[in-house]
């Protein structure tokens, strides 16, 4: 049977424009609970909220964006690129409602795991990323699309992290081994992703807009970069501490930003849209060094996780959900004042988790303005981006 392209079923699609494509709802979504996690959690963090979670306060906060957050704004980007990726026709309408839904009850069952018990939330929760999983596969082998393999399988492994966290957290009280390997898959996603759409982007600037000096496009040696990485990655969950895995983990942050400066994102400086997805990048690197300087205790082992988290995790999502929207609802690829004011709030709150850490003198100051400024950028996205995201394009 012959395929009809994806922009055909777009066509022939007569439910909400939401439900049209998988950045949509999971974006706004995503966006919107970013923000209202961290205003719940300032609360829980200073003692004056108490939630009904089976997890400590800390890996209720960290689940939540780890597992919570994260895997809503990746099935966002992943429903949007397979079909690019492969030809194959998107998903949308019913079953893409159904994942929504998930995703909700994934939510709810977290945060009242005390009501629930501890193994139905686990069910409840885990069931979204496998569901996730499986589409991808489905979609990647239909398509014959090899390449993206490794995709497919970081959201398995970001699966078996969030399982790894809800037994964790059951057996041993805590989540640590949970949560450093979902770190390492964001991570990696990060790396695999922002290197070949960074680079990309860039390029397609600068040839219409600024000639010259061009990026490295995705090669061998960025794929040796991310394979040498991920083995630092799997040390680091393991071990953080001792004079060898220092110095691993900074070659590693060494080697990003070689990598980060092959991508001539300095020539970018005219136009955020792509400048933002350079500086978001950048906390990759800058978490490996902090990462190796925790390692000979020099700084707290939080703020490498911060620099990643805040800052890589935070930053390229943000740019990718203001570009993907603007993109695929028919807008100008340009950030206009307001998108320019969600990257200043949203690099601000980066600085300023990281800050915290490093200084604990002023540790609760700086925490207040990372958690409003984190707050402010995504909810500036939901507010400015949400009307094109639930109306036709």
């Amino acid at each position: 049977m012959t395929q009809r392209p994806p922009g055909s079923r777009l066509r022939d699609y007569q439910g909400p424009a939401i439900l049209s494509f998988g950045f949509r709802p999971f974006f706004l979504l995503g966006a919107v609970y970013a923000g209202l996690a961290i205003l719940v959690w300032l609360p829980v963090f200073l003692g004056e909220l108490t939630l009904r979670t089976a997890f400590i306060p800390r890996d209720w906060h960290v689940h939540e964006m780890l597992y919570g957050y994260l895997p809503a704004v990746i099935t966002g980007f992943l429903f949007t690129a397979i079909p690019s990726w492969t030809g194959r026709l998107p998903v949308q309408g019913t079953p893409l409602l159904v994942l929504v839904i998930v995703w909700l009850l994934g939510r709810f069952a977290v945060t009242c795991s005390v009501e629930i018990g501890w193994l139905a939330a686990m069910l409840i929760d885990v069931g979204f990323l496998a569901l996730i999983a499986a589409a991808t596969a489905r979609e990647v082998f239909a398509g014959r699309n090899w390449r993206n393999l490794k995709v497919v399988g970081l959201v398995v492994l970001l699966l078996i992290g969030n399982i790894a966290f809800h037994l964790e957290a059951h057996i041993s009280g805590t989540a640590d081994y949970g949560i450093r390997v979902g770190i390492a898959v964001v991570v990696l996603l990060i790396m695999l992703i922002g290197g070949r759409i960074i680079p990309s982007f860039t390029r397609n600037w600068l040839v219409r807009e600024n000639p010259g000096r061009l990026p490295s496009p995705f090669a061998r040696f960025d794929m040796a970069i991310v394979i040498l990485s991920a083995a630092m990655l799997l040390v680091w969950v393991v071990r953080q501490d001792g004079g060898l895995v220092g110095w691993l983990l900074a070659a590693a942050g060494v080697l990003h930003v070689i990598r980060l400066g092959r991508w001539a994102g300095d020539r970018t400086l005219k136009e955020r849209l792509v400048l933002i997805l350079h500086v978001g990048y950048a906390f990759i690197p800058a978490g490996f060094l902090l990462a190796s300087a925790a390692a000979f205790d020099l700084v707290p082992a939080s703020a490498a996780i911060h620099a990643w988290m805040a800052g890589g995790a935070g930053v390229m999502t943000l740019a990718v959900m203001t570009r993907a929207s603007l993109g695929h609802t028919g807008q100008q690829l340009t950030a206009s004042l307001s998108t320019q004011g969600i990257y200043i709030a949203i690099v601000t709150a980066a600085i300023a988790r990281i800050g915290a850490v490093i200084f604990p003198a002023w540790s609760m100051p700086l925490l207040y303005v990372a958690a409003l400024a984190w707050v402010a950028a995504f909810f500036g996205f939901a507010v400015y981006f949400g009307p094109l995201l639930v109306r036709p394009r």
